[in-house]
């Protein structure tokens, strides 16, 4: 297999033997195994796979990201991946490692996200997701994926219900005669 190489980066565009996207449909087996084993929505995987990669199970970044996930080479190692490019050890990695990172960052997905793309060391340093423009298109785009913005549920509380109005007031009571 060649080495798919993704449009932004920075290297040459040279395609060996690109591989074709995988189906939402063929993924799916992988996505829910993975997001049962590390209780993480099924839905932010997805978005994860369709930011990092568009679903190309061939991609390697120029950073040497591989794969649906684009996993970096320490945590292929870190979960003892065999094979980057196997969809279902890439998904489950990749949602070990997203499981980590909301753990970490307390259940703030934007940090969490921040922390994917950038390394935790980054995030933490800038106290959140930093002002790197990579940084936050990536949040933002996954954020929009899931129907949220960075730290906004996706659907509003609905109001609350007005206040019941006062009880009538007793009527006056009649003069005494």
């Amino acid at each position: 297999m060649g080495v798919w190489r993704l449009p932004w980066s920075p290297a040459p565009a040279i395609l060996e033997t690109p591989c074709d996207p995988l189906s939402e449909t063929a993924v799916a087996p992988a996505i829910a195994a993975a997001s049962t084993a590390q209780n993480v929505e099924p839905k932010l995987l997805q978005a994860v796979i369709e930011e990092e990669s568009g679903y190309y199970p061939c991609a390697v970044s120029s950073a040497g990201a591989m794969g649906l996930m684009q996993l970096m080479p320490a945590t292929v190692q870190q979960f003892e991946v065999k094979d980057a490019f196997d969809p279902r050890q890439n998904v489950d990695a990749g949602a070990k490692y997203l499981k980590q990172l909301i753990d970490r960052y307390h259940g703030d997905l934007a940090q969490a996200l921040g922390a994917y793309n950038a390394g935790p060391t980054t995030i933490d340093r800038a106290g959140g997701v930093p002002d790197i423009s990579e940084t936050v298109n990536y949040v933002d785009a996954i954020m929009r994926k899931l129907g949220t913005e960075a730290g906004t549920p996706a659907k509003p509380e609905p109001p609350a219900p007005p206040p019941s109005p006062p009880a009538p007031a007793p009527p006056p009571a009649s003069p005494a005669k």
